[in-house]
């Protein structure tokens, strides 16, 4: 009789082992998840970097508001909306601070030229990317873009040409991007790029014709270009050819 209500116990303590332990480790997840839900909510966000645009238009391309989950939110959907609705933005990140702040740090675009399609005005980044038209008067600190057929210009997208010439508009993204480097923008105001192995800047307002050449070694040719700066006299003026990439040639007009 003994041996039967020993049995008896154990089959029952065995029982309720087998079944609490699953149910306990459900139980549990399902706490965490309704902790997780009702304690880490936004309440606090903040936009640094930002200049073209206010917070509030960040925030609102992000998606993200007071109230939201800082567990689910999913950040690189985020950035994703960002660079697809702010063409301005160049880089973002976002940084999740428990138990409930979100920072967003970004880096923005400036636009550093533009070109002209019928009786627009487009602006570029560095990258050639199109930032839309150019408000009035804003093309005065802008470098022109000469000699050029754009294809259809899409915001947020790469400029293209009525020809589809990649290797002028890869050149054009390194002339610009040295240019936005070495803060140049306030003196080259205009290039002209008719031509893809004769590509030719103006300096301080044609002060100097740069004769650029060709599209290989440009970061090379600038250097040579800024050193024959540095070494000429006030009132000279003239060409400052580079195309050998070897030595800059200096002759008055």
């Amino acid at each position: 009789m003994a041996d039967k209500k020993q049995k008896s116990e154990y089959m029952v303590s065995h029982r309720r082992t087998g079944i609490s332990g699953p149910l306990m480790f459900v139980i549990i997840i399902v706490a965490v998840i309704f902790v997780m839900s009702i304690s880490f909510r936004v309440s606090d966000i903040q936009v640094t970097g930002n200049s073209h645009y206010t917070s509030g238009e960040i925030i609102n391309a992000i998606d993200i508001e007071e109230g939201d989950n800082l567990f689910f939110f999913d950040r690189f959907a985020a950035i994703s909306r960002v660079f697809a609705k702010l063409p301005y933005i160049e880089s973002v990140s976002i940084t999740r601070h428990l138990p409930n702040r979100v920072v967003i740090d970004v880096v923005e675009n400036s636009a550093i030229a533009y070109i002209e399609l019928g009786d627009e005005l487009w602006t570029l980044d560095h990258n050639c990317k199109i930032l839309g038209k150019a408000s009035e008067g804003e093309e005065i600190n802008l470098v022109q873009i000469d000699g050029l057929s754009p294809g259809t210009m899409f915001i947020n997208e790469r400029l293209t040409t009525e020809d589809d010439d990649e290797r002028t508009i890869n050149y054009l993204e390194a002339i610009l991007d040295e240019i936005a480097k070495r803060g140049l923008s306030e003196k080259i105001k205009k290039i002209d790029m008719s031509n893809v192995n004769d590509v030719i800047m103006y300096y301080d307002d044609g002060l100097y014709t740069i004769l650029l050449g060709d599209p290989y070694e440009t970061a090379h040719k600038f250097a040579l270009m800024e050193s024959a700066i540095s070494q000429l006299q006030a009132g000279d003026s003239g060409y400052i050819d580079v195309t050998d990439a070897s030595t800059a040639h200096y002759r008055p007009y």
